[in-house]
């Protein structure tokens, strides 16, 4: 299935006139400042404040023709993005560079991507052995073996398999499969009823048909193919588990020997599968949805040989189109982009490059991020804004009056044991084994996705390194891992947009990135954080009493994003985001709570008209400005576990009686909620 880390940034923003008890001002009345240009004085705060904030921004920056949405997203994507360029250009230009440093790897990857001739010239036929490879299994042994084969370098048909973390023991690697196998976004994707999935499923065959046709199909063939494809996936989907059923760790944790995993699946010879994939001597596994499992076997031997066969082939491709000639990456593109997010025309050459590159090389490229482009005293700032959320975060938790006092306890050891990542890593992957020139894109990227599997499956067995990292310094995003109870903030987070060369104010770096912060580590305590001990391991800390209290407050946020209506006749899926809400919620909160400790909070410093808790306010909207195509609105509605950006604003600020007295809602504007209806949580 094609996938893609959805973090979008929402932006919005309020101004109202600054009272005159405030005891300093500073910039008053600065039209210069971004809180302040972005505003759209036609809509009223209290009816959208995200659009409110947002729209004269909106208004000046339309989405481009090669994007999905624009807005705080992208303006830092561009940051980071001409940067890396800056780090690959200067790579590829080197001469006599040394065969396997890092430069040699950095410059031989973005220029094999670069040579565009060449990749029209070749076509496909980089992958011309591995269709053949295809092309001569008569068994299903064979196409097991393909199948794991092709996890490792391209994409993952019929299952994924993957090495990380047991949840119920941290300290040891466990090998866990889970459903997969699909090419379209989501199971709902080939069974919804509304016009745009019924319009998405008649173009996906249309699609498949002209990959086939470029795999070298006659046009009947094509057709046939595609449609079966069509009808083997449908299958796989029906049997796949909704993906908010896949969201409880304890109802998808099925921990079995390797003996019973093969004796449930006599049709997948496990051992093969294994072996390709570079395990042996697998003791047990955690498969997430053993019906899934069962289902598969019975679809070995249900469609033929030649089924499978097909159904590789284009797994195999589409894991790799981009990647290819134009043909074959204008194909993908009009169904992957077009079809499904509404975009008009590819990105340039260089960007999706220099994107692939620093995906792929990130390692690499963050060591000299980190030494040429982060600004002196990220880290020390980080660590500053961190451990006064992980303060207010403590002082929440005691001040609960819905939790009893033994809960509060191991919420608080929980809390305290919370590993904080930011900024980069102390030590670097040895990423030497990866064999990089520039006779070919397609083969350096399977070179690069290769390694990254074996780095991944060469885990089992091994002591777990709770030192490691997940991101990149320069990837905008940010995540909460429960098995080592840690966050990560990659040292990127600091950019904010409109105060390039200076220092944002408290409101903003604590509504930013000080809402990054609460929402990684609410992430701990959220639907699903919260059955994870201190210690990472799958545990219930709660008393009775208080998890059935918990579970009422969780079930109101999820009532409050099932109202919402975000593009068409789709509602935001309330049970599918509620952990992600439940996140917003938590890092809105305690950013504001660490914010009002600030110098800037207590002396009601006026900046650019605008006092703390209105530019607080409109810095988390800020945070989150994103301007999105109805066509990547509703692929998100259907596939994703965030709720689009707009409703990450509205939503947990409509729980906020701060935000409230700021702005004046009243009874009768569309933001306002009852207090009875309004989320409390941490």
């Amino acid at each position: 299935m094609k996938k893609e880390l959805v973090n979008v940034i929402l932006f919005s923003l309020t101004l109202l006139v600054a009272i005159s008890s405030c005891k300093s001002t500073k910039n008053s009345g600065d039209k210069g400042d971004a809180l302040v240009s972005h505003i759209d004085s036609t809509v009223k705060a209290g009816t959208d404040f995200f659009q409110y904030a947002n729209g004269l921004w909106f208004k000046k920056n339309p989405i481009p023709a090669s994007e999905q949405s624009n807005g705080i997203f992208q303006l830092i994507q561009d940051t980071i993005n001409a940067q890396v360029r800056n780090i690959c250009e200067s790579s590829a230009a080197v001469k006599d560079v040394e065969k396997g440093s890092n430069k040699q790897k950095i410059g031989d990857l973005f220029f094999s991507g670069m040579d565009s001739i060449q990749l029209n010239k070749k076509g496909i036929g980089d992958l011309k052995s591995d269709f053949a490879a295809i092309d001569r299994i008569t068994d299903l042994n064979g196409i097991v073996k393909e199948a794991a084969y092709i996890q490792t370098v391209s994409n993952a048909p019929l299952l994924n398999m993957y090495v990380a973390q047991d949840i119920k023991n941290s300290g040891k690697y466990q090998v866990y499969i889970i459903q997969g196998g699909l090419s379209l976004p989501d199971r709902n994707y080939y069974f919804d009823t509304d016009t745009r999935a019924k319009d998405i499923r008649e173009k996906f065959i249309v699609h498949a048909t002209k990959m086939y046709s470029i795999m070298g199909y006659p046009e009947p063939n094509a057709k046939l193919a595609a449609s079966k494809l069509m009808e083997m996936e449908t299958s796989i989907a029906k049997t796949s588990r909704k993906q908010e059923d896949t969201r409880d760790p304890i109802s998808n944790y099925h921990k079995m020997t390797f003996g019973e995993l093969t004796a449930l699946t006599p049709n997948l010879d496990w051992k093969i599968f294994m072996n390709t994939s570079g395990l042996t001597k697998v003791d047990s596994v955690v498969v997430g949805q053993p019906e899934f499992i069962t289902a598969l076997n019975v679809y070995l031997k249900k469609y033929t040989i030649a089924d499978w066969k097909n159904y590789l082939k284009f797994q195999f491709l589409n894991g790799l189109a981009e990647y290819m000639d134009d043909k074959t990456f204008l194909q993908d593109f009009s169904f992957y982009a077009t079809t499904l997010k509404g975009v008009k025309e590819p990105k340039p050459r260089w960007k999706r490059v220099v994107e692939k590159t620093d995906g792929s090389l990130g390692e690499l490229i963050g060591q000299v991020y980190v030494a040429e482009y982060l600004p002196k005293g990220t880290k020390e700032k980080l660590v500053e804004i961190g451990n006064a959320i992980k303060t207010a975060f403590g002082e929440r938790i005691k001040a609960l009056d819905w939790m009893s006092a033994t809960t509060k306890e191991k919420a608080l050891k929980k809390l305290e044991g919370v590993i904080m990542k930011v900024g980069y890593p102390d030590k670097w992957k040895d990423l030497s084994a990866i064999q990089i020139d520039r006779t070919s894109y397609v083969k350096n990227i399977m070179n690069t996705n290769k390694w990254e599997f074996n780095y991944m499956i060469h885990k089992y067995g091994k002591p777990v390194d709770r030192t490691e990292w997940e991101m990149q310094p320069q990837t905008y995003n940010a995540y909460y891992n429960a098995s080592n109870n840690e966050i990560v903030i990659p040292g990127c987070n600091i950019i904010v947009p409109g105060y390039e060369g200076k220092m944002a104010d408290d409101a903003i770096l604590y509504s930013i990135i000080g809402a990054t912060f609460g929402h990684e580590i609410t992430h701990g305590f959220d639907d699903q954080g919260c059955k994870f001990n201190e210690s990472g391991n799958l545990s219930n800390w709660w008393t009775k009493e208080d998890s059935l209290k918990f579970k009422t407050k969780t079930k109101m946020i999820v009532s409050q994003f099932n109202r919402y209506v975000a593009v068409d006749n789709l509602h935001i899926n309330g049970e599918l985001t509620q952990g992600e809400n439940i996140a917003d919620l938590g890092g809105v909160i305690m950013g504001y709570e660490a914010f009002k400790k600030t110098r800037q909070y207590k002396d009601k410093e006026i900046i650019a008209g605008m006092n703390p808790n209105q530019r607080y306010f409109l810095g988390y909207a800020l945070a989150w400005m994103l301007d999105m195509r109805p066509e990547a609105m509703a692929n998100q509605i259907k596939s994703n576990v965030h709720s689009p950006a707009k409703w990450r604003v509205l939503g947990p600020l409509s729980n906020m009686p701060e935000f409230y007295a700021t702005f004046g809602v009243k009874q009768g504007d569309a933001m306002w909620r009852a207090d009875s209806l309004r989320v409390r949580i941490w």
